[in-house]
């Protein structure tokens, strides 16, 4: 009997997945056409999801959407730092070889990451407990850790294309 509760309950949830309408487009494509400010391109996608999806507007609804959107966002950040990364590689090595005395960037660049990864988890929970235990917590820790993985990601590729 037990599991045939958990299984009504959570049918309409298995069936909702499959009827979310998400565009990363909005998304990418927002980022194409602006280049001057491309953080109004954060939350595009899952406000999209959200507007358009049959309970997009319900709490399970606005998790699957911004978790969708953090996917995009966490990928990007992932690719981007490990560039900068080898970017960072072959300039440290370059500046080894000319004998130069700047401190190498790569235990840098990792040092700051690994900050910013707490300083991101900390302000996301923080967010969360602002909710009191209510059913808000879930959506707005999810577009906490969206929004600040996005401008991450996007500081990080700012450094990425200065280089």
């Amino acid at each position: 009997m037990k599991a045939v509760l958990i299984a009504l309950i959570l049918l309409p949830t298995a069936g909702f997945a499959d009827e979310q309408v998400f565009e990363i487009t909005e998304v990418t494509d927002c980022l194409d056409a602006s280049a001057e400010n491309p953080r109004s391109c954060i939350g595009k996608a899952s406000s999209y999801c959200s507007e358009n999806s049959i309970g997009g507007e319900t709490t399970v609804g606005m998790v699957g959407c911004l978790d969708k959107e953090l996917a995009f966002w966490d990928d990007l950040l992932n690719v981007t730092y490990k560039s900068l990364i080898d970017k960072s590689l072959v300039i440290d090595r370059e500046a080894k070889e000319y004998g130069w005395t700047a401190k190498p960037q790569v235990p840098a660049l990792r040092k700051a990451q690994r900050a910013w990864i707490a300083f991101r988890d900390a302000s996301c929970e923080y967010e969360y407990a602002t909710w009191g235990g209510g059913t808000g917590g879930n959506p707005a820790y999810l577009s906490c850790m969206m929004t600040l993985t996005a401008e991450q990601a996007l500081q990080l590729k700012t450094r990425l294309e200065e280089r």
